[in-house]
């Protein structure tokens, strides 16, 4: 590139071309020899972005400069970006050493104080040889993925230039410093937690700013280059929790959007830990690409208050669209995209942060305004009811002083009317005494009647169960009468326990006494082994696959007439099937045959009944 009369020129891509050293040990030497010229490659009209894509490599650009010899000022190489770790600029050196070249290495890895001017950007003097070509070599390394960004600029130009960007920005910083302030006395004076909130964002915001324009490593930590690589990584992530927590309370998402603020909790969360693990660890240098999901979703909260009827929220809304627009600059320069790069774009964050702070402090004073305003109408609506309240009392009070005399009155002819109506009742009560007295002997003579009548009920219920008994013991019940006897299966059922274990309980499988109710009705479960058994388990009507009160019948008659009566007949008296009857009868009889000639048992107890349902055994 040729120098003109212009006091500043971008280094465009087409004017350098650049080299990868992937190890990072090439010497100046080696690359500025013959033998490695052709592997520069230029990145003009390729894809590739003028960007450290590998944080790992050294890369070089070499650029030649022809410097105009009627133009004797001195001419200045400015790299933009200040995130740079090492930087050296390899100059030519005087006349007469072949391939000999004069370095100067500065960047973000070293103190403030290597840099050969005291600039905020990475100045080198190019040194310039008036009226031939000059071929220079430029060394960077970076941990993370920076730009090859820089500029050429004339001497006589350069001081005015550096001043006014000195003067605009401690004019961006003043104004962040008195919205502050004035916002800090807002919190003291009012107590809203939103306005220390918002202090905290604006705190990280121009912490922000101090690491990126490097007026921070300048004026505020010099002599500490680990510290500004750390406020540089920390700094992103405190203002994306600082602006969270500003718009959820200034949007009062938990109390208006409670799902939303549970999910942006979780979202700006994670987006934190996935940044600092991004800065600990990974080093991608993309890490920008976070922050969309945080951001968009504040900013779908603050379009969703808006649309709850937050009118205040509108302001948030539009101070995060300028943000929004000018970091769309930031992130085409950090990918190398050629989209507007000037001046107005790269300070365009600067002044979109001022009118966001600007912004923002008028709509939380105009959210307190409506807060006070609502809080006066509510007020004004209080007082109203309140006046109403007191012209009630007054009517109620007005209106008790005459229920009071009205009572009075009242109370007097009630005392008169309640001694007279007293007597009366005197009078009556001595009646009702004697008619009392006159009762009770008659109560007592229907006790003794009703204790006779129900001695003589039982009389007869117990000589009417004893009949049942009998006829039962002489074999003369049919199978209505029986029904009557056992009328359901759970009468069976209780019959069957009370006979199995009236010697007590012992557990078929362990021989554990203690048992406990199960949940089929009249089993038992064992406490020690848990096992369950039912009241037909071990008898003759276990399995059985009829009625049980048919089949308690059908032994009764098999034992009633000892055996000889015909399955048939038994099948037709139960209404069942001859082959189920022929079976079951079967079983029965061979029951018989066996307890025939088995001796009695010595536990059952005596009752009509043994004798044939100790068969059922």
């Amino acid at each position: 590139m040729a120098t003109t009369a212009h006091q500043a020129q971008y280094l465009e891509d087409r004017y350098y071309s650049v080299l990868e050293d992937p190890s990072g040990h090439l010497p100046i030497a080696a690359v500025s020899s013959p033998a490695w010229a052709s592997h520069f490659a230029t990145l003009a009209g390729t894809s590739l972005p003028p960007n450290i894509r590998h944080p790992r490599s050294t890369y070089w650009l070499r650029f030649t400069v022809l410097a105009d010899a009627r133009l004797a000022a001195d001419w200045y190489l400015e790299l933009y970006d200040p995130h740079i770790g090492s930087a050296t600029l390899f100059r030519p050196a005087a006349a007469g050493l072949a391939l000999a070249y004069d370095s100067v290495t500065t960047g973000a890895n070293y103190p403030f104080a290597t840099r050969p001017l005291p600039y905020k950007n990475f100045l080198f003097n190019l040194g310039l040889r008036h009226g031939q070509p000059t071929t220079y070599y430029l060394r960077l390394r970076s941990d993370t993925p920076t730009s090859f960004r820089a500029m050429l600029h004339s001497g006589p130009a350069l001081i005015p230039e550096m001043s006014l960007q000195y003067w605009l920005l401690g004019g961006f910083y003043g104004v962040l410093f008195i919205m502050l302030v004035y916002n800090l006395f807002l919190f003291f004076f009012l107590k809203e937690k939103s306005y220390i909130h918002y202090v905290f964002y604006v705190l990280s915001g121009a912490l922000l700013f101090l690491s990126e324009d490097g007026l921070g490593f300048q004026y505020m930590w010099p002599f500490s280059a680990p510290l500004n690589h750390f406020i540089g990584a920390v700094a992103p992530v405190l203002l994306l929790l600082t602006f969270a927590q500003y718009a959820r309370s200034f949007l009062d998402t938990a109390a208006r959007l409670p799902v939303l603020d549970q999910h942006i909790r979780w979202v700006v969360s994670l987006s934190g830990a996935l940044l600092v693990l991004d800065v600990a660890l990974i080093h991608s240098g993309f890490s920008f690409w976070l922050y969309l999901l945080p951001y968009g979703l504040l900013y779908y909260a603050a379009w969703r208050a808006y649309r709850g009827g937050l009118r205040p929220a509108r302001y948030l809304l539009l101070a995060q669209a300028l943000v929004a627009g000018s970091l769309t600059f930031l992130i085409c320069r950090k990918l190398g995209i050629d989209f507007y790069n000037n001046a107005y774009t790269v300070y365009s964050l600067n002044v979109a942060f001022v009118i966001e702070v600007a912004v923002l402090s008028y709509a939380l004073a105009d959210k307190i305004k409506g807060l006070m305003d609502t809080t006066l109408v509510t007020q004004r609506r209080l007082l109203k009811q309140l006046r109403k309240r007191h012209q009630a009392q007054d009517q109620l009070l007005e209106q008790l002083r005459e229920n009071q005399a009205l009572k009075d009155q009242l109370n007097s002819e009630l005392e008169a009317l309640v001694a007279r109506r007293t007597d009366e009742l005197r009078q009556q009560n001595d009646t009702i005494a004697a008619q009392n007295r006159e009762l009770l002997e008659t109560n007592g003579l229907l006790a003794l009647q009703s204790a006779a009548i129900e001695q003589l009920n039982s009389d007869l219920s117990r000589d009417l169960q004893d009949q049942k008994h009998a006829r039962l013991q002489a074999r003369e019940f049919d199978f209505g009468e029986f029904s009557q006897l056992y009328p359901d299966k759970d009468a069976c059922l209780r019959y069957l326990a009370d006979l199995k274990w009236q010697g007590g309980y012992r557990c078929r499988k362990c021989g554990h006494e203690k048992s406990c109710e199960a949940r089929e009705p009249f089993a038992r479960r064992c406490t020690r082994c848990r096992y369950v058994e039912s009241a037909t388990t071990g008898t003759l009507l276990q399995k059985c696959k009829f009625p049980i009160v048919k089949a308690l019948y059908a032994v009764f008659l098999l034992h009633a007439h000892r055996g000889r009566y015909a399955p048939a007949e038994l099948a037709r008296v139960l209404e069942l099937r001859p082959a189920t009857s022929w079976s079951f009868a079967q079983k029965v009889l061979a029951a018989l045959q066996r307890r025939s000639h088995a001796p009695t048992s010595s536990t059952a107890s005596p009752g009509p009944m043994c004798c044939w349902t100790a068969r059922l055994m």
